[in-house]
């Protein structure tokens, strides 16, 4: 046990979290497993997932014959399924969130996707989910949009932790840690107990590069081709200087010595979308103390199997990440523009996974009448 990647990850400071949910794996004794066996430490969940998961498992059908009995419409169906999921999950990852004083053992819950750019509608949400689930190592998953900021200082101003999703450019985690700073600082005038508030920051990695490949490979200079699967890298990397910079900060640091936590850094879209790609490229080179990694099953399992942990690959590669955007930059690829279309793209493919999972709830229900 204590030779394997997963382990070795977990000593050089990487949580990992799981990203995937079902009633099957909670059933199933799978999730115990992966805790003791592969140093799981949390679960995220996004409306793709949970699609997923009820078009394909039996496991739901006797709480949607009780809904559909009910008369429960397809919307307040799907809010009671998939809390009650996160709520399972959340009880199961209790131990380790209690060893962890409150920093893993997390199961993360995404706001209805349609909420993206209603700032009121998100903060109304997440504490209708925060109240419903009635775990404290749940976190609401709030999007990075404009509209989601104002969210996302509110709720943490609430006491509620939270998960910021969705982030792709430096310039908006940047925005997104200054509304969970705002947030503290409601929560502390408030008179909430900072220690309680936790939230990690979703950047996401693979998908930069799936973007800006594509564009490399139109230009299909040796230039261009020779950065390749560059990006997503380079990009998170420079979050991470990011995230040392800002809670080292005056204003971080008074917080944190009244008791608040360092927002981490989470990696997200760390399977390689490339088949050509080492399949735990988003694993291995991302390696830095305090950082959560939210990886698919499928990379989960080949971390496992064979993934080489060196230590910290992320600090001392500041420069070299800069080099990489800045060729991006001089090759006519603009950054601003791919972070822009990913934000955009992302909320967009989270709604047709939202609308998937209805239209599954909506047949489901109807069957069992």
């Amino acid at each position: 046990m204590s030779d394997n990647p997963t382990t070795a990850l977990s000593a050089a400071g990487v949580s990992i979290w799981l990203d995937d949910l079902s009633r099957q794996r909670i059933g199933s004794g799978n999730l115990e497993r992966l805790i003791a066996e592969k140093n799981v430490v949390g679960v995220t969940t996004n409306p793709t997932i949970f699609a997923g998961a009820l078009s394909q498992s039996e496991s739901y059908a006797k709480q949607v014959g009780e809904l559909a009995a009910q008369g429960t419409n397809v919307t307040d169906a799907v809010f009671e399924i998939t809390t009650d999921d996160v709520r399972d999950a959340a009880n199961i990852f209790s131990d380790v969130y209690e060893k962890s004083a409150g920093f893993d053992g997390r199961v993360s819950i995404e706001v209805e996707p349609g909420l993206a750019h209603d700032a009121a509608g998100t903060i109304a949400e997440a504490q209708r989910l925060w109240a419903k689930i009635d775990r404290p190592n749940v976190m609401i998953k709030i999007p990075a949009t404009v509209e989601g900021l104002e969210a996302i200082a509110e709720t943490i101003g609430a006491g509620i932790s939270v998960n910021v999703t969705l982030i792709f450019s430096l310039q908006r985690y940047r925005e997104v840690i200054n509304a969970y700073l705002t947030g503290l600082e409601k929560a502390r005038a408030a008179g909430i107990d900072l220690s309680t508030i936790h939230s990690v920051a979703s950047f996401f990695v693979s998908r930069v590069d799936s973007e800006i490949d594509k564009r490399l490979t139109a230009i299909g200079t040796e230039e261009a081709l020779a950065l390749k699967s560059k990006a997503g890298l380079a990009n998170a990397r420079l979050a991470y200087q990011v995230y040392e910079q800002a809670f080292g900060s005056e204003r971080a640091k008074t917080l944190t010595d009244a008791g608040a936590n360092p927002q981490r850094p989470l990696w997200a879209s760390t399977g390689v979308k490339d088949p050509n790609l080492p399949d735990t490229l988003y694993v291995t080179g991302l390696v830095a103390e305090g950082v959560v990694n939210t990886m698919p099953e499928k990379t989960l399992d080949a971390t496992f199997d064979h993934a080489e942990v060196t230590g910290d690959t992320v600090t001392g590669a500041y420069d070299e990440a800069n080099s990489v955007l800045d060729a991006l930059a001089d090759l006519g690829i603009s950054y601003d523009e791919v972070t822009a279309l990913l934000e955009k793209e992302g909320v967009e493919k989270f709604v047709v996974s939202w609308n998937e999972l209805l239209d599954t709830v909506t047949s489901a229900l109807e069957s069992a009448k």
